[in-house]
């Protein structure tokens, strides 16, 4: 486990559901990233067969949403906005394929929010008018879940970052109508099958044990399948330890005097590691894991080095946070393959270009004796892959 400074304090803001009774709020741990304060959108300790989201909204040290404003009046968001994750990473032309968003629970202001977000900075209006915007539950339809805060977050975090790396791209939000694998996994084949889509994002995460039955569902040649590694350090996480998926690490992004513009290194909490049940695809060959390792690539995640979000406050309004987690950088790198169009199957290509991709070379997530299962160095290694996007090449 990575080291962090830890708090508990009960709250409700990110883990109730709309209608819920006032003890489903629950002690919600307040985590630390520098001197950032910060706490999972999906609460932490998910039940077996279930998985979380690995959103984390910036708070205050007491636990509550930073205004995601610089100041209150300030005309501009706090946390990176689409101008600099575009040119953090490389891109420069817009797309216009469909990205699907696959999250659980529903989420009624989805759209509202979305266009706050885009008019913001300035990018073309998506709305189910235009037909850039769409919504369906897992099944496809309208029979939408109930609301849920964190899940709401999640989604909000989700739709922002997809739009950010591709202005151009339609997004339709697949909602599942829970957390189990099982919904997710329905949500997710639901999303492949809708006509256009060639990104299927995913930002949430369980253990391994018992996944088997619902990897299949995460196995769709012609898309980009990308996947959240995880917000616990090093310890493996499923979907995203599919062979068929393109798992997602995280980094600390910051502006540096070099030719980038730009520096990073590992985020300390993103996951990585080698998987127990699922066999090495053909284009992975590092050398101590002889099964499925993690991550394939990243991007920015790390709390502390935010993005601005517009999305759910609490169950009652809306506004401008700073969020983190591996929940950015799976939309992020989703949002670049909405950009190129390819039609890839997993993470292959990435590993076939990754000389064109940002090496990360410092930063560790955990203790694994000093390998790169959870060390950043020179080459791939388990905490941020390959390295993060240097343009569209590896995508």
């Amino acid at each position: 486990m990575n080291l962090r400074k830890w708090g508990l304090v009960a709250l409700g803001f990110a883990v109730g559901v709309t209608g819920a009774s006032p003890a489903a709020a629950q002690a919600v741990r307040i985590e630390r990233s520098g001197n950032t304060y910060h706490v999972a959108a999906c609460p932490r300790g998910n039940p077996f067969g279930t998985a979380r989201c690995f959103a984390h909204v910036v708070t205050d040290a007491r636990g509550n949403p930073m205004n995601g404003k610089l100041s209150p009046n300030a005309g501009t968001p706090g946390g990176y906005g689409p101008a600099d994750l575009r040119s953090a990473y490389n891109i420069a032309t817009n797309g216009t394929t469909t990205i699907a968003i696959v999250d659980a629970y529903g989420y009624s202001n989805a759209e509202s929010d979305l266009a706050t977000y885009r008019a913001q900075y300035g990018l073309p209006a998506c709305t189910t008018a235009n037909g850039c915007f769409r919504k369906v539950d897992q099944n496809g339809g309208t029979n939408y879940p109930r609301n849920d805060t964190g899940g709401s977050q999640e989604s909000a975090l989700d739709l922002d970052m997809a739009s950010a790396m591709c202005p151009g791209c339609k997004l339709v939000l697949v909602e599942g109508t829970s957390a189990t694998f099982g919904n997710l996994a329905t949500a997710v084949n639901t999303a492949a099958n809708i006509a256009g889509v060639t990104v299927i994002s995913n930002s949430y995460g369980g253990g391994e044990s018992g996944s088997q039955s619902y990897e299949s569902a995460y196995n769709h040649p012609g898309k980009a399948v990308t996947v959240s590694t995880g917000d616990s350090g090093y310890g493996v996480q499923f979907p995203a330890s599919s062979p068929h998926v393109i798992a997602v690490g995280g980094t600390h992004l910051v502006r540096a005097a070099n030719s980038r513009g730009w520096s990073e290194t590992a985020w300390s909490s993103g996951g990585s590691g080698c998987s127990s049940i699922y066999a090495k695809p053909s284009f992975q060959s590092d050398p101590l894991c002889t099964t499925r390792m993690e991550a394939d690539v990243s991007a920015v995640g790390d709390p502390n080095t935010g993005v601005a979000v517009y999305g759910p406050v609490n169950r009652q309004s809306s506004g401008w946070l700073v969020f983190g987690g591996t929940s950015v950088s799976a939309p992020l790198i989703g949002g670049v393959y909405g950009v190129t169009g390819h039609t890839p199957t997993g993470a292959a290509s990435i590993y076939a270009n990754k000389s064109q991709l940002n090496d990360v070379t410092s930063g560790t997530n955990g203790s694994c004796g000093g390998t790169y299962f959870c060390t950043a160095g020179v080459g791939y290694d388990g905490p941020t892959g390959n390295g993060t996007p240097n343009g569209t090449g590896p995508f």
